[in-house]
């Protein structure tokens, strides 16, 4: 196991917050590696699309649509690694002046508020998959839900990261400090 595992497990007192935590990290690994993926596979599609429309005069039909795809995926997979370590968008002026302890029960409470929104949005993410189901690509016959289902899945993975922190399974982020008006 890796040392951020250890670290992960250090905070787990329990079989089943282990097994949390444990599928967590697996489902962390996976997702890194389908993100390098889809990175991979849009960088080739569009560098093969600018060769075969400059070099060849020709274009791949489906270039556009799947490059989105790729890159639609590649950043709502990795919404959750951000998460995860809190290099979201924060404005902590007002917090930052209180004590560590109302901070960290601040963020906790804020953890369990975003895993609701995540849920709520996992729910809608649902329906849109299902009412987009019928709908083909107009280039390649797949079904134009698999924009969709990025979010269900990227709603999903943040909700468990937002719960890990809420139930103190995982750290708290916690914002860089700051001294006179720059981050130390």
């Amino acid at each position: 196991m890796t040392p951020a595992w250890h670290q992960l497990e250090a905070h787990a007192s329990s079989p089943v917050k282990r097994h949390f935590l444990h599928g967590l990290v697996l489902l962390d690994r996976t997702s890194y590696y389908a993100i390098l993926v889809a990175m991979g596979m849009m960088t080739l599609l569009v560098s093969a699309q600018v060769f075969t429309r400059y070099v060849l005069s020709s274009s791949i039909d489906s270039a556009d649509e799947l490059s989105r795809l790729f890159f639609v995926w590649a950043i709502f997979l990795a919404i959750p690694h951000g998460i995860k370590v809190g290099i979201h968008v924060g404005i902590d002026a007002l917090v930052s002046h209180l004590p560590e302890r109302l901070q960290q029960r601040l963020a906790q409470l804020m953890a369990i508020v975003g895993a609701a929104m995540m849920a709520g949005l996992f729910w809608i993410s649902v329906g849109a998959v299902a009412s987009k189901w019928q709908e083909l690509m107009p280039t390649l016959p797949i079904t134009a839900a698999v924009f969709y289902i990025a979010v269900l899945v990227c709603a999903g993975h943040s909700c468990l990261h937002l719960l890990a922190q809420a139930l103190r399974l995982e750290p708290l982020p916690s914002a860089p400090a700051v001294k006179g008006g720059e981050p130390s």
